[in-house]
């Protein structure tokens, strides 16, 4: 085994092979409440693992196109792969924002990077926008030599438009929260077409981050899997 504490850029270069990315971490405090390690030991350190932009999809893609049978949620499986050998490689225990029960991946994500939801319930990243994603994380029996984030300025704070609440037909987002009836209704109906092809039309408002946007295909990829189309 790898000692942890020397092995994050090992680490975090075995991840972007796959164009996965690690997206910070932290010790668990006295007073958490921390899932198990890799032995079944309480965990004292995670480190995220996530994506900016669409760089992941070549190499899932190759990924899917050598499987002998259809995978339900190919992505999830994919990630699990690819995070899995590196926590065995790393002595770490590999675990998912769909593994149930479910872990505070959002909560240990606000953590890790000090960032802060937008009107979208998708984290703001100041230089990746809402184009990011947390595809699962590292637990760790040691303690890590993680230094704690500095909170990144929130930019939905200056954004005075708001143009991620005025483009979606059905008015899924809200002060209200996600009207998640409403959103899948549109979408598997006649009018749902663009938001089919080419992904959330609030999401894509956002005037953040732009250049990590998800291509059309990524999106109509995962607004498939929403939908279950």
């Amino acid at each position: 085994m790898i000692a942890p504490a020397g092995s994050v850029d090992r680490i975090a270069s075995a991840l972007l092979a796959n164009g996965l990315i690690l997206r910070g971490g932290f010790n668990f405090t006295l007073g958490d409440a921390p899932p198990p390690g890799q032995s079944g030991a309480p965990a004292k350190s995670v480190l995220l693992v996530g994506q900016a932009g669409a760089a992941p999809w070549p190499h899932f893609l190759r990924w899917q196109e050598k499987q002998s049978r259809i995978i339900a949620n190919p992505l999830d499986t994919w990630s699990r792969d690819v995070i899995g050998a590196v926590a065995e490689t790393f002595g770490a225990r590999a675990v998912s924002p769909s593994d149930k029960p479910y872990l505070p991946f959002q909560q240990w994500a606000m953590l890790a990077e000090g960032l802060k939801r937008s009107p979208l319930g998708i984290l703001m990243h100041p230089r990746y926008g809402l184009w990011h994603a947390y595809r699962g994380a590292l637990l760790f029996e040691q303690q890590l030599p993680i230094e704690a984030a500095e909170a990144p300025i929130h930019l939905c704070d200056s954004c005075v438009e708001k143009p991620c609440l005025k483009s979606c037909p059905v008015d899924a987002y809200s002060a209200q929260g996600f009207a998640y009836q409403s959103c899948l209704a549109h979408v598997r109906g006649a009018n749902g077409g663009p938001c089919r092809t080419g992904g959330c039309l609030d999401r894509n408002a956002c005037p953040y981050g732009t250049a990590y946007r998800y291509p059309a295909e990524v999106q109509a990829f995962h607004m498939a899997a929403f939908a279950d189309l």
